[in-house]
């Protein structure tokens, strides 16, 4: 059997991003976590938290979003560009939901949302 396909392409001699090995064992463990959280945000959207309900799911799925890309896309195994590229799709992210709370919380203030539209 031919070890040609773990040879490192790199002019250096580096160890490609391939060199770690994962076994079935830890997908299915990630893919239960991932069952599970799926479970809980069906059973938060379920109770009355008030204004905590978007908060909660959102940290959910935001837990559920860094197993995938953490393990199923391999950046936890990736060279440190690929984690900066994965953070600044994070801040842009959270930038972008900063931006539409903050819109979203502040319309009130407004008064062209305070008051009913009359018609013209």
């Amino acid at each position: 059997m031919s070890n040609a396909h773990h040879e490192s392409n790199s002019p250096n001699g580096a160890a490609s991003h391939s060199d770690h090995a994962v076994g079935l064992g830890l997908y299915f463990a990630v893919f239960a976590a991932l069952l599970v959280g799926t479970w809980l945000t069906v059973w938060v959207a379920g109770r009355d938290l008030g204004a905590w309900n978007t908060p909660v799911a959102l940290g959910i799925a935001c837990a559920k979003a860094s197993l995938v890309v953490l393990y199923f896309m391999h950046v936890r195994w990736s060279s440190k560009v690929v984690w900066l590229a994965a953070a600044i799709g994070f801040v842009f992210l959270v930038i972008l939901l900063g931006f539409t709370i903050s819109d979203y919380a502040t319309r009130e203030w407004l008064e062209i949302y305070s008051e009913p539209l009359r018609s013209r």
